[in-house]
């Protein structure tokens, strides 16, 4: 990678080693401690994001993270978050620690199984758990001594090397290799100073345990992952582009180019972001949008890279490839969110960084505050390896990531993109959700209503569509697609002419057809019927447009014409105010179009905002926060850009510009305003789970250390105790799995 030497630059790098949170507190540290560099590392993820600048270059960043006992790289792409090999490891150590381990917890707890010289078939059994088995704890504390730093891996070989050498001593040196001897446990032995005492079954048991916790939590984090990884791997690996010929040839999608016309076959991928150039279809873009009913597509119509055509052939002609595919930007834009942190977990971060020395600092007081008391050596010790075995920041460095991961990576799949952490924070607060009209609330086209004849409707459609089928006007191809709609193939006219500001004329099947305003009608000298001129009125009155219909020498209709709302507006405004959130309809459009649209979805008059301008809308969102408002805004423009940014909460329609997407700290994929209140539960319930998450995680550690240092908890209780803590907070966080769209 070339490496500016001036300016800012960006890199990813993955991390390896980690086995906790202060493990990612020290490296982010390290790197923060370089000039010009801001790093933040992401435990659960096991990744660094660093931006940095002046003479520092990638390869610095890697010998720093090197040096402080890591590795680090750039990652491959769509590289899974944990490396396989890994997981196989673990899983190896763990068989053999419990398989081993369970006979010794068993001749230990249970007289009955005791027999002479049963400590030494213990010692032969847990010999190669607390040494193999340990292995990845003891390597890990090795090499954060040579650092001079000590990590949640440090109090795991400390305390169960202790417990495993304190056993080795009393079996050679006391009296625990003895036939008869008592229960390890008893505090009262034969020589009266703990030396006959082995806690064989606590350091093969708490491996056993902690081993059994890590590689859950391992898989547990992988299949917190498994949302982004599903996404980079939806798109296409090859694809049919055509030459100019029309020949076909197969390439990797990573050759395709800007401009190239490629075939999509019917159960095909789309490979690339592009515009259909021939042939029509219905594509399923599910997996991008979470929307399961297949939307129609024709010549001119945009396509999606990842989805999949599910009717007829296409041929498209590729607009955007690589990196600036939608694809490619939703999984950027989840994998920033997951990179990122909250303020709480900062607060977590702060703590596991000097935990483990605090830690070690307490059990060596609670070991030497059971032998100033006369409690004994064995007490004594046995207190001390709780402290060390039930003291875990693994739980805390979890809290927050893990949730993120699945929150974010259950968005993606539903099509909504939350774009970092402090989001979380946002939509907690806001109270107030303005919806800008066109494009949101409504579909942002023109579309043909009602038609209100005193001929048959279909003969209507059939000439008046017809005649407009042959102009450009956005009118016109309302009446045309509504026609074609409902009649399907149109009539070719035999004649057209445009009356410009008037609407068209010509002939369509042997008639004289005039459709427009009423003057074109007036030049003609025709008069609207009674019955049309009421319709054209009501029409008028709800803002809507009136286009006239006349042939042969008489009016005949009137073509109710607006920009119409989506189906499921009404239904969204109504979750939003199940949210708590006050819906505030704005509109650059009249105040009788603007109080019709409120109206059918269900937002109140007073809360209707009209004839706004575009670079006013900025001034709306602020006079809203001047009222003590935290004001959520929904829009898809150019013109709604200033907007997002400016409210406490913006939530950008996927289906808008790049401008109000990267503006947004919401994005919604879908082209429904539904998905804005779906978002805003999701986000929600993210933060909901990260605080049950760190509430757990420091109610654990508050309350078991206590417990430990108090001489009330086995070492192997607090072994399970601690495996549990990050199980349970993993599991936590992947119910987000089951959030589901309203």
């Amino acid at each position: 990678m070339t490496v500016p030497t001036v300016g800012t630059a960006e890199v990813e790098l993955a991390i390896g080693g980690m086995t906790c949170a202060s493990c990612a507190a020290r490296i982010e540290k390290k790197l923060n401690r370089m000039e010009g560099v801001t790093a933040t590392v992401n435990y659960a993820t096991e990744k660094a994001r660093v931006s940095y600048g002046g003479e520092v270059t990638v390869r610095d960043l890697i010998s720093t993270v090197e040096a402080t006992g890591y590795t680090a790289r750039e990652p491959a792409p769509a590289e899974p978050a944990r490396e396989p090999d890994e997981l196989r490891s673990l899983r190896q150590r763990l068989v053999t620690a419990v398989a081993l381990a369970v006979p010794v917890v068993a001749m230990a707890m249970v007289p009955a199984l005791q027999f002479e010289y049963w400590q030494w078939l213990s010692l032969t059994l847990a010999a190669p758990v607390v040494t193999y088995a340990a292995w990845p704890f003891h390597k890990a504390a090795l090499t954060n001594a040579r650092h001079g730093a000590a990590t949640m891996d440090t109090l795991i070989s400390v305390g169960t090397s202790a417990a495993f050498l304190w056993s080795l001593w009393a079996l050679f040196f006391g009296t625990a290799g003895t036939p008869g001897m008592t229960h390890p446990f008893e505090l009262t032995i034969a020589r009266g100073d703990g030396s006959g005492n082995i806690y064989l079954e606590a350091a093969a048991g708490v491996t056993a345990f902690i081993l059994a916790g890590r590689y859950f939590e391992a898989r547990a984090k992988r299949k917190a992952g498994a949302a982004l990884r599903a996404l980079l791997e939806l798109g296409a690996k090859d694809v049919t582009v055509l030459s100019a010929d029309g020949t076909e040839k197969t390439i990797p999608v990573t050759e395709l180019r800007t401009g190239d016309r490629f075939l999509v076959r019917p159960g095909e991928k789309i490979a690339t972001d592009g515009t259909v150039v021939e042939g029509s279809s219905a594509v399923d873009a599910s997996m991008l949008t979470g929307e399961s009913v297949p939307v129609e597509v024709a010549v001119g119509d945009p396509v999606t890279g990842a989805t999949v055509n599910v009717g007829g052939r296409l041929v498209v002609t590729a607009t955007r490839v690589g990196a600036d595919t939608q694809l490619a930007r939703m999984a950027e834009l989840v994998e920033d969110a997951q990179n990122g942190k909250a303020a709480a977990q900062r607060l977590a971060d702060r703590i596991s960084a000097v935990f483990v020395p605090v830690v070690i600092a307490l059990a060596l007081g609670t070991l030497g505050f059971w032998l100033g008391n006369g409690a004994g050596l064995t007490a004594a010790f046995t207190a001390a390896v709780a402290v060390l075995i039930i003291a875990c920041p693994c739980a805390l460095g979890l809290a927050t990531p893990t949730a993120l991961l699945v929150g974010t990576g259950r968005g993606a799949q539903l099509g909504i993109l939350i774009k970092g952490p402090e989001v979380l924070e946002s939509t907690r607060r806001v109270d107030t959700v303005v919806l800008d009209k066109t494009g949101t609330v409504t579909t942002g086209r023109m579309t043909l209503l009602a038609v209100h004849t005193i001929e048959d409707e279909a003969e209507v459609l059939r000439l008046a569509g017809a005649l407009e089928h042959a102009s450009e006007h956005p009118i016109a191809r309302a009446v045309a697609d509504g026609a074609r709609e409902k009649l399907g193939r149109l009539l070719t006219p035999e004649d057209f002419a445009n009356i410009p500001g008037l609407g068209v004329q010509g002939i369509v099947d042997g008639h004289a057809v005039l459709v427009g305003r009423a003057g074109l009608l007036r030049e003609w000298a025709l008069e609207l019927p009674e019955d049309l001129a009421r319709a054209r009125d009501r029409a008028e009155e709800a803002g809507h447009t009136a286009v006239l219909v006349a042939w042969d020498g008489e009016a005949r209709a009137v073509l109710e014409i607006a920009d119409a709302v989506k189906e499921t507006s009404a239904e969204a405004v109504r979750g939003l105010r199940a949210l708590g959130l006050r819906p505030v309809l704005l509109t650059g459009d009249n105040e009788a179009v603007a109080r019709s649209v409120a109206r059918e979805v269900g937002i109140a008059p007073e809360d209707v905002i009209a004839e706004v301008l575009p670079q006013d809308k900025v001034d709306v969102v602020k006079r809203l926060q001047s009222e003590g408002r935290s004001v959520a805004m929904v829009g898809d423009g150019v013109n709604d850009a200033a907007a997002l940014a400016q409210a406490d909460l913006g939530l950008a329609m996927g289906t808008g510009t790049d401008a109000a997407i990267e503006a947004g700290d919401l994005t919604l994929v879908r082209g429904d305003l539904r998905a804005a209140s779906d978002a805003i539960r999701l986000a929600r319930r993210t933060l909901g789970t990260i605080r049950s998450n760190l509430f757990w995680a420091f109610a654990y550690n508050v309350g078991a250390l206590p417990l430990a240092a108090a001489g009330l908890l086995n070492p192997m209780i607090a072994g399970a105790a601690m495996a549990f803590s990050s199980v349970f907070v993993v599991g936590n966080s992947l119910r987000l799995r089951t959030f589901r769209v309203a």
